[in-house]
């Protein structure tokens, strides 16, 4: 597989990934939407199948949408992404800037949809929230490692499902994300993925949005850091070796 077919498909599946995932926050949050207030469990869903959408449309490489799964399969010692495409260099940052750039053009694409309602709307924390995550309480450590404890779950099971004789796809990851965010979203909003968080808060940034407020770039690199750490660990705790010798 070519880098450019890398790239398409990484950029593709995140995309579709922003866009449902941007969208259920907005349905939920922004005024006059038909879904305003339908709640937690509804963005957790939401979220879930927008990751298996992305999946299932980023297929031919994995379907990684996220740069702490493509590092934690780095960090386990696989030779291959997927068969094909090797662990090297070029083509993990082949896989981690077609992400971002396909989070930040997904974003785009979720603010054009719900544009009447962006202008309508004047919490600006909400406004930000339908982008990108924040804490409940602002705490720098203790929201790195919620994000670090979650990405370590999501990463740990892809990690397993690759190596079982069950591999069941893109269906069961969606409701990894959902059990994820339902047990461990509320402190932080799991990011779980710097490209989820990163690119569609350059998105806010840049964005004609009335009265949006800040993109709080203070808080911006615990959703970057806290994955990393989170997916890497599963990575080298859970890697080639560590399935070998538990039999998966």
């Amino acid at each position: 597989m070519s880098l450019g077919e890398i790239f398409v498909s990484e950029f593709i599946g995140t995309m579709l990934l922003i866009v449902l995932g941007v969208g259920v926050v907005a349905n939920n949050l922004l005024t006059k939407n038909k879904g305003r207030g339908t709640g937690w469990l509804m963005i957790n869903f939401g979220w879930g199948l927008a990751v298996f959408v992305g999946v299932y449309a980023a297929y031919k490489t994995g379907g990684h949408l996220n740069p702490a799964v493509t590092l934690g399969v780095l960090a386990s010692g696989a030779e291959e992404y997927v068969p094909g495409v090797a662990v090297n260099f070029a083509n993990t940052m082949v896989y981690i800037v077609a992400q971002f750039l396909g989070a930040f053009v997904g974003a785009i694409i979720a603010w054009l949809a719900y544009k009447q309602h962006y202008d309508e709307h004047e919490n600006q924390p909400e406004i930000l929230g339908t982008f990108a995550t924040g804490p409940e309480i602002r705490n720098p450590l203790w929201n790195t490692l919620t994000e670090v404890i979650g990405t370590f779950v999501l990463v740990a099971w892809v990690l397993f499902n690759g190596g079982s004789p069950t591999t069941v796809g893109p269906l069961a990851v969606a409701l990894v994300i959902v059990a994820i965010g339902a047990s461990l979203g509320g402190p932080t909003g799991y990011a779980i993925n710097p490209a989820r968080d990163l690119g569609p808060r350059v998105a806010h940034a840049v964005l004609p949005i009335k009265g949006k407020g800040g993109s709080d770039w203070g808080y911006s690199w615990v959703p970057i850091v806290g994955p990393i750490i989170g997916g890497v660990l599963a990575g080298l705790i859970f890697g080639t070796g560590a399935l070998n010798v538990l039999g998966m």
